[in-house]
């Protein structure tokens, strides 16, 4: 094995990331990084994200370096199991970095405290175990738990001693508060006026508040993992509170959905050449079965698809900017839309510009899902439409089938959201269903509406949406719709051969005999690989997460496991029920946040490059 290229080729990534880093220090000055929404408004230089940034750059820095010194002399050949090596551990390697600025700036990643409203129930975070969380049940009466329900409510900014009151409707809720964090476990997490952060913004020191949890490493690992393999599923539960969550960190968090849509080995390519070496490793990382490509012609499509992918990142950037967004949330949503990852910089995603002044929210989403569906599209088929040829796109069978699913859903969705009521009117109707299939079927993950909430058919069929995705040769996830078509063909072949067994008929697509003998057996295999590890997955989770991450809800606890690992294992991000439109993955336990890490750069990379690390046989033959 070529260790040393190896080394060298992570050492560049190493300095890449670390550079993304530094970019990201700008936003750290409230003059340039700050929110649309003018009632999200701070003056402080975010000095928490400048520290965890500026580590972390330096890390990168020197880890590349020594990479790079080990990689020194290294000659460019690479064969297979070399780019499998080098796909595999740079994708390992970016999610480690990638964690650095989240755990150094001292992220903060959701509440210490859960409430149910209609049980009166509340859940703790078991105290001292920082890592292994678990939560706890614990008794209280009526008016203690108005007072936590209320808090958990005002999240880290907390409720002034009047609001508080009146919030809760009781005149001695300032006595309830203190007879509450005298008592244990309460005692870890509430704050009173005057007392916690001895550097606590002025907007909430004066408040009762509810302590926060920062990021542990796993949940770092989680949120550099989804940002990397542009699934957006995420950890966080308030975006848009910048002492929580500095911008500096959003916009990383942004940027790692930008390298990841991109491809790291994309770029090696790009930077590199690499020859005979850079086709070995196009043909690991991107997605989708490929026709076979010269070498000669690999840094082409590498800059190709590079230029293309870039250039629509800057086009929709500018359009949001017109739009009306500041340059924080145009960039960060540019990124999010043809990454097809889904990272927005606010709680409600795409759906909190609704309510904006000064921004067309319907436009903004009819945008936004014109930009997915470019995204979900072989970025090949964009390229001959600029060179004059866009009837090649209605030939490619790939992207009529793609096309027709997103028809049929939306088509499904929208009748039967109007039956059940679930839209107000026709306009409503085709704008959120419509933008639902989209998100979900490029594996985006953007969220307008709360789709959970909607019937139990169009939230199977979103749900059967995320094992399609986009297409081969786009930025989009999931299984690619040409293995879906593929995968039909050879059904339908296998199925006549059971009483014609004699009649040879050959695998064609668009008309044409697909000439790769390997092919077949290659989707079979995929296939099965896929519905194994999703069954292992779902066995994991619903064995080993405890029943208390579901609270007073363990009867769905079934079909939320399986949405969680279909929706990390085809890097689309929200799922249903606990992984909502409107929850997060906070909640759950270190063993099934790894797992769920684990899921996501399987799906990002198409399983192989990953598993033949965990293979010794890989690393001993020659």
């Amino acid at each position: 094995m070529n260790i040393k290229l190896l080394f060298r080729l992570l050492g560049i990534l190493s300095l890449l990331i670390g550079l993304f880093m530094l970019a990201s220090l700008i936003w750290c000055n409230p003059g340039i990084g700050y929110h649309t929404d003018n009632s999200i408004v701070t003056q402080r230089f975010e000095w928490e994200g400048f520290r965890g940034l500026s580590y972390s750059s330096m890390i990168c820095f020197l880890i590349g370096a020594v990479l790079i010194s080990l990689g020194r002399g290294a000659d460019g050949k690479l064969f297979r199991k070399e780019a499998m090596a080098v796909v595999g551990l740079s994708w390992l390697l970016a999610t480690f970095l990638g964690a650095l600025p989240f755990v150094l700036s001292g992220t903060y990643r959701g509440t210490s405290i859960r409430t149910f409203e209609k049980e009166e129930r509340v859940f703790v975070i078991a105290p001292g175990l920082k890592i292994f969380q678990t939560w706890n049940e614990f008794d209280v009466d009526a008016e203690e738990f108005k007072i936590l329900h209320e808090l958990n409510a005002a999240a880290a900014r907390g409720l002034s001693a009047n609001a508080l009151s009146t919030a809760t409707g009781l005149g001695n809720s300032n006595e309830l508060f203190e007879r509450l964090a005298s008592r244990q476990p309460f005692d870890q997490w509430l704050i009173a006026p005057g007392q916690g952060e001895h550097l606590a913004p002025s907007d909430r020191a004066s408040n009762y508040r509810m302590r926060w949890v920062k990021m542990n490493f796993i949940d770092a690992m989680f949120e550099s993992q989804s940002g990397f393999s542009t699934t957006g599923a995420t950890v966080l539960s308030d975006l848009e509170d910048p002492y929580l969550v500095p911008r500096s960190i959003l916009f990383w968090r942004a940027s790692s959905h930008f390298l990841g849509g991109l491809g790291i080995i994309v770029l090696f390519v790009v930077l590199l050449g690499q020859g005979s070496a850079g086709k070995a490793l196009m043909r690991t990382e991107v997605p989708g079965p490929t026709q076979d490509t010269p070498a000669a012609r690999i840094q082409h499509n590498a800059w190709l698809f590079a230029s293309m992918y870039v250039g629509l990142n800057v086009i929709l950037a500018i359009i949001l900017l017109l739009m009306g967004m500041s340059p924080l949330d145009a960039i960060c949503h540019a990124f999010a839309t043809m990454a097809t990852g889904g990272f927005s910089t606010y709680n409600a995603s795409l759906g909190h510009f609704d309510s904006l002044p000064g921004i067309d929210g319907v436009a903004l989403e009819y945008v936004v899902i014109l930009f997915m569906v470019l995204a979900g599209t072989n970025f090949t088929l964009l390229a001959l439409c600029l060179l004059g040829q866009p009837l090649m796109l209605l030939r490619d069978i790939e992207w009529r089938t793609y096309l027709g699913v997103i028809l049929f859903a939306t088509t499904a969705v929208v009748v039967l959201g109007l039956i059940f009521g679930e839209f107000s009117n026709f306009e409503s109707g085709i704008r959120d269903g419509l933008f639902q299939v989209v998100s979900i079927i490029t594996t985006t993950g953007y969220g307008t509406d709360d789709f959970d909430s909607w019937n139990h058919f169009s939230r199977g069929l979103l749900l059967l949406l995320m094992f399609i995705g986009g297409c081969a040769g786009s930025t989009g996830g999931g299984m690619k719709v040409i293995r879906h078509v593929l995968f039909v063909k050879i059904l339908s072949i296998e199925l006549e051969h059971s009483f014609h067994p004699k009649v040879v008929q050959l695998l064609r697509i668009g008309g044409k005999p697909v000439e790769d003998d390997s092919l077949r057996h290659t989707i079979l295999v995929y296939f099965a690989l896929i519905l194994f590890l999703f069954v292992v997955g779902f066995l994991f989770v619903i064995l080993l997460e405890p029943n208390d991450t579901w609270a007073v809800h363990t009867e769905n606890k079934l079909i939320d496991s399986a949405s969680a690992v279909a929706s990390t294992l085809n890097n689309i991000g929200p799922g249903l029920g606990t992984v909502g439109a409107t929850q997060n993955y906070g909640h759950f336990g270190v063993v099934s946040k790894s797992m769920f890490i684990f899921l996501m750069m399987l799906g990002r990379l198409e399983i192989f490059p990953v598993l033949v690390l965990l293979v010794p046989r890989f690393w001993r033959d020659q």
